[in-house]
């Protein structure tokens, strides 16, 4: 038996997977296939039924109710769609018409899958014959009637045309009208008289192309002739004077019913009546033209044309106004007059003449003279008057308005903004208090071509642009003209008005009261900026090359500004500029000034004291250093080493303190080398200077010197015997001589050993003291005894 346990990841999966197809409610399906299929067949003639038939195929796990969507499209149009539980579908042309014509095809969704069919292409054709229908037949020139073209079973919208065919064969397009479905109805005007052929045809736009049907049927049409042209006459003539009664007859001979006659001169109707009308008016000036008389039936028009001409009996007076330019005070003269008159008609006596203020009547005059003053401003005319022999006949001018002009007072020239800069670019004001506009301002500037400025309203300005001047001078020669008559010389004015001239500031010098140099420590410097010219104030503003910023500025009515500095220190050296700008906003710099600070008096004598006495106390030195040297010197000329004979005996050395402390205190390395004495050179120029017998040289001998043990209290002499050799010459007379300590020993060899005892054969150890030596020429000693005899005296005991 098998006891294994069971496989529970499979289990558990294959439960997931079951409650997953349960909980989305779907089950497995595809579309395998989508047919669509025309019949009877994919081309038929107009009127033919057609069946679009379309299936589809599903694979699926048994489920049921399975719903197919079937969309049906033409040329990519949706034409029908569906949703049924079969799957098949039908669609229905019946009958199929030409509009029907294109690429179909299926298209079948199944819950969220969709698969199309092939396309298939239906083609149909033939075009059904366009019927035309009029509600007209014998209409009458340029009458409207009726037309309808229709093709009741095809499918739109068609595009209609309608032709007329002549007796000649002839024939031509006479209307189009937009596409409007399978049938049209429109008006159409026919203006040839006589009879003609009327037929209609349509097209179909298809995706394919345009087809294009047969004519329709024929009807003939009797267009007749419409006689309502109006007659006019005008009485008593075309050709009247003014003032004269002009009549009008316009009729229509023989008309229709309900046809209209009107009179018209520059498209205003003058009268309307039907059939005829008689219109009577008196002929003005302004009357001459042409007269239409125009008859309408329906909408049919017909027209006739007269001109006519009103000739003038006199002309429209005219108001004139001497002089021109009315000045207040200046008396003026009005004249009213006309320039042609008919004397056939007319008589110069028969004429009146009235002038009128503001409507008022001022005189029955042709003229009128009055002062110019504000009251006698308005406006004026003037009226012409004559009696022909039928009528009397008025005539007014034109309005002339009267306003006495304001006399210019004197030009004033300004600078706009107040304040003018030398040496830079200004606009100048031209202005005159009094004046009536239009003022015409003219600027005449120096070796410049003058400008113009018209002010003609109020608020406007005569300005101009002026380039820079350097001079006061130059403010002269401006002259400003003001005119706002024609007849009268222009004011003229100069010089400026409430105007600031600011002068720029020339380059600054910066200068010292006493003279540019160099300044003591301890005294007070005081720089001085300055300028040759500039309009006051003044602003100087000093700088200093080693200091950030400005040391100080101020602010003078004077060309001039100073600045102080209290106390000069060394940081107070360098170079110093300053700037000078005033109103004119120009800032200008001075060259730099270089500034030294010396040394203070009292510190200079100071320093040649402490000089002075170091030199004095380095002289003394050298005096003393030298009178030293000069002593030694002299007694080693005079000092000699009075040695006795090596066989008889010992002589003793006496070293000087400082010299057995150096030899003393010989470094370790040192220790068992020969040295030389420094004064050797002293006793080799001794010896040579020294008288020698010449047969017999001198004779060197060698003393061996057995120091003791050095008290360490005096001096740190090293314990051992040290040998010392002491070169002995011997006179003439076999008397030793007697050397200085420095030039008396020739040859010295100090021998320390570590042993405090030295082996050298048959010589006896001496003991050799440290001896306090206080002598102040630091001279070594050598006692001798007889020449018998060798004998140390002992190193006396501090």
């Amino acid at each position: 038996m098998d006891s294994r346990p069971p496989n529970l990841p499979l289990l558990l999966l294959t439960c997931l997977l079951h409650y997953w197809h349960c909980a989305r409610g779907q089950s497995s399906y595809t579309i395998d296939i989508v047919g669509l299929t025309i019949l009877p067949s994919n081309t038929v003639r107009s009127g033919t039924p057609v069946t679009l038939h379309c299936q589809v195929k599903v694979s699926h796990d048994n489920i049921p109710h399975l719903n197919h969507t079937f969309q049906l499209t033409r040329d990519d149009i949706p034409v029908h769609s569906s949703s049924t539980v079969e799957d098949t579908f039908e669609y229905e042309l019946n009958p199929a018409r030409a509009a029907d014509s294109g690429n179909y095809e299926c298209r079948v969704t199944v819950k969220d899958k969709s698969k199309a069919s092939f396309i298939q292409k239906l083609n149909i054709t033939g075009l059904q014959t366009p019927i035309l229908f009029l509600n007209k037949t014998i209409p009458y020139e340029n009458e409207e009637f009726t037309a309808t073209c229709s093709a009741p079973e095809e499918k739109g919208p068609l595009i209609f045309r309608f032709y007329q065919r002549f007796r000649n064969g002839a024939f031509e397009k006479i209307k189009q009208p937009a596409p409007k479905g399978n049938s049209l109805e429109t008006t159409l005007v026919l203006r040839t008289i006589g009879d003609s052929i009327l037929y209609c045809d349509y097209e179909v736009n298809l995706v394919s192309g345009a087809r294009r049907s047969n004519p329709s049927n024929e009807i003939q049409v009797i267009v007749k002739g419409l006689y309502i042209s109006p007659i006019m006459n005008v009485l008593p003539s075309p050709k009247v004077f003014e003032g004269e009664i002009i009549e009008v007859v316009c009729k229509v001979v023989n008309p229709p019913k309900n046809v209209e006659v009107f009179l018209t001169r520059n498209r205003r109707i003058l009268k309307q009546a039907p059939v005829s009308l008689n219109h009577r008016f008196t002929a003005q000036e302004g009357d001459s033209g042409e007269l239409v008389c125009k008859a309408e039936w329906g909408n049919v028009q017909k027209e006739t044309y007269q001109t006519i001409t009103v000739k003038e009996l006199f002309s429209k007076p005219q108001l004139t106004v001497n002089p021109i330019d009315i000045f207040m005070g200046d008396r003026f003269k009005l004249t009213c007059s006309v320039s042609i008159y008919v004397p056939e008609r007319i008589s110069n006596e028969s004429m009146k003449f009235f002038i009128y203020k503001d409507n008022v009547k001022l005189t029955s005059e042709e003229t009128y003279i009055t002062t110019a003053h504000p009251s006698e401003n308005g406006n004026y005319t003037c009226e012409a008057q004559a009696a022909p022999l039928t009528h009397s006949l008025v005539k007014e001018s034109q309005t002339v308005v009267v306003k006495a002009k304001i006399p210019l007072s004197k030009p004033m020239l300004s600078v706009v903004g107040g304040t003018l800069v030398l040496g830079k670019s200004f606009q100048l004001l031209c202005h005159s208090d009094n004046g009536t506009l239009p003022i015409i301002y003219t600027l005449h500037l120096p070796h410049m071509p003058t400008e113009s400025r018209v002010v003609s309203k109020q608020g406007e300005q005569a300005i101009f642009n002026c380039s820079a001047i350097y001079k006061f001078s130059d403010l002269n020669n401006f002259l400003c003209h003001a005119k706002n008559s024609q007849h009268k010389p222009p004011m003229t004015g100069s010089g400026l008005l409430r105007s600031t001239i600011i002068e720029p500031v020339s380059k600054p010098v910066l200068t010292m009261p006493h003279g540019i140099g160099d300044v003591s420590e301890g005294q007070d410097l005081t720089l001085v900026c300055s300028v040759q010219r500039g309009t006051l104030p003044i602003t100087f503003t000093w700088y200093h090359t080693e200091t950030e910023g400005a040391l100080a500025t101020q602010t003078s009515m004077k060309l001039e500004g100073s600045y102080s500095i209290s106390n000069v220190r060394k940081e107070h050296r360098g170079g110093y500029y300053c700037l000078s700008t005033n109103q004119a906003e120009e800032a200008k710099q001075s060259h730099t000034v270089m500034i030294g600070v010396k040394m203070a008096g009292w510190k200079k004598g100071l320093i040649g004291i402490i000089v002075f006495c170091t030199l004095l106390i380095l002289a003394m030195i050298l005096i003393m250093a030298f009178k030293r040297r000069l002593l030694l010197y002299k007694r080693k000329r005079t000092g000699e080493l009075s040695v006795k004979s090596a066989s008889t005996k010992v002589e003793r050395l006496s070293l000087t303190q400082a010299e057995f402390n150096q030899a003393a205190n010989v470094t370790p390395g040192m220790i068992g080398k020969s040295v030389w004495s420094e004064h050797a050179s002293g006793s080799d120029s001794e010896d040579q200077n020294s008288v020698t017998a010449p047969e017999k040289p001198p004779e060197t001998e060698y003393t061996e010197v057995q120091t003791r043990e050095a008290d360490p209290n005096r001096a740190l002499v090293k314990k051992g015997t040290d040998t010392v050799y002491s070169e002995v010459r011997n006179s003439k007379q076999g008397v030793p001589e007697q050397a200085d300590a420095q030039g008396s020993v020739e040859y010295a060899q100090l021998n320390h050993d570590t042993d405090h005892h030295s082996d050298h054969g048959n010589h006896a150890d001496h003991s050799v003291q440290d001896d306090y030596i206080d002598d102040i020429d630091d001279s070594v000693h050598i006692n001798t005894a007889d020449q018998g005899e060798c004998k140390h005296d002992p190193m006396p005991d501090c």
